[in-house]
């Protein structure tokens, strides 16, 4: 079963499970009149719905690339993952109202051993469903699934809590109904703020996978003719749908023939074990050559001394044009990188005057402990 399917089935899965659970829990709140329990009904609703935004979703981020969408739809997955967390906000704020509420005016709730078992069985129910649902949203790699299921696990615990109070009102004629609400109305608004917090994160791009890159750079790095890999970057159009640019370095002396196969071989190769489409770019290496190494050992000497530079890669001395080109790689929290490209630049200047020195900066796109191994 494809990708698609797996989010779509699952989806409706939960759907009936959660209509289920609304109807049992509706009929067993107003028949204690347990405003907790309710509230209870209303969350599992949101989750249904949130159910069918899933599948609306994966249905559109399927769609083939156009002309006026090139990289395809895949985003959209991200978008109603925004929408889940926006309808859980909505129906935590909701509760949050009609909880106080019922602190204001509070009224007791009435328990029978039938309510208590239905609510125990809807723990349960949603406890064991919320995990198989985070599982495949994992297997599948779908922010969908995983919020959904991370919130049914979530609404386990909180009716759980409804249990107890139930349990107290019984045996101790103590109302918590209006407090145990504001509660899971709270809990509820944090989730769905999570939810949110991480899908906004999605769309503006984060960080890059370290453990993909780790894989990346080892089968690039395979090959003997790359001396090493650099400048590893993810961009993302959807769950699964990754385009990839990588440079490597290799003897400059290779003629145009043998670096075209070697990048036909990667692009062929990553695509085939990652699923990944990648545009590989190319840094010439000559740091055989004697003078070279010189140079090359002056400036890591130099480079040592400013622990704000993570990497120094792209090394390559043009002996008859007389420069030096190399790219440096800062912290992302260095504020003065211009500043200290300037002294590198005067300070091998100063060792070296017959040459001129061209420094890219460079941006961390993974990490530094990554980049370290």
């Amino acid at each position: 079963m494809d990708r698609e399917a797996k989010i779509i089935r699952t989806s409706v899965e939960a759907i009936i499970v959660n209509i289920l659970l609304v109807v049992f829990k509706m009929f067993v709140g107003f028949l204690s009149n347990s405003i907790a329990i309710i509230l209870d009904a209303v969350n599992n609703l949101t989750d249904a719905l949130s159910s069918v935004i899933t599948i609306i979703g994966t249905k559109l981020a399927g769609k083939a690339p156009d002309k006026e969408h090139p990289f395809g739809y895949g985003r959209i997955e991200y978008m109603t993952s925004a929408i889940i967390g926006a309808i859980i906000f909505f129906a935590g704020f909701t509760a949050l109202q009609e909880s106080w509420e019922k602190i204001v005016n509070p009224t007791a709730a009435n328990y029978t051993t039938v309510t208590i078992i239905i609510v125990a069985v809807g723990v349960i129910v949603k406890f064991v469903f919320g995990r198989y649902v985070k599982r495949i949203g994992e297997n599948v790699n779908s922010d969908s699934l995983i919020a959904s299921g991370q919130d049914s696990v979530m609404d386990s615990v909180l009716s759980f809590s409804t249990l107890i109070a139930a349990f107290i009102s019984i045996f101790f004629h103590i109302s918590l109904e209006g407090y145990l609400g504001v509660i899971i109305a709270l809990f509820i608004i944090k989730a769905s703020i999570d939810i949110i917090k991480d899908t906004v994160d999605s769309m503006l791009g984060t960080r890059t996978d370290p453990e993909l890159v780790k894989k990346i750079k080892e089968e690039v790095s395979a090959y003997e003719e790359v001396h090493g890999v650099y400048d590893i970057v993810l961009h993302n159009y959807g769950p699964n749908q990754s385009i990839a640019t990588v440079h490597v370095e290799v003897d400059d002396d290779m003629t145009a023939r043998e670096i075209h196969g070697l990048t036909k071989q990667v692009q062929g190769e990553l695509y085939q074990k990652l699923g990944i489409v990648t545009t590989v770019g190319i840094y010439a290496s000559n740091s055989e050559d004697e003078e070279s190494a010189a140079i090359r050992g002056e400036l890591e000497k130099i480079i040592s001394e400013y622990p704000e530079i993570i990497e120094m890669h792209g090394f390559y001395l043009e002996k008859e044009k007389k420069f030096v080109s190399f790219d440096l790689i800062f912290d992302l929290d260095c504020k003065d990188t211009v500043t200290i490209r300037e002294e590198i630049k005067n300070r091998m200047a100063a060792k070296y005057p017959e040459y001129a020195y061209f420094i890219i900066l460079d941006t961390d796109y993974t990490t530094s402990e990554l980049i370290d191994n």
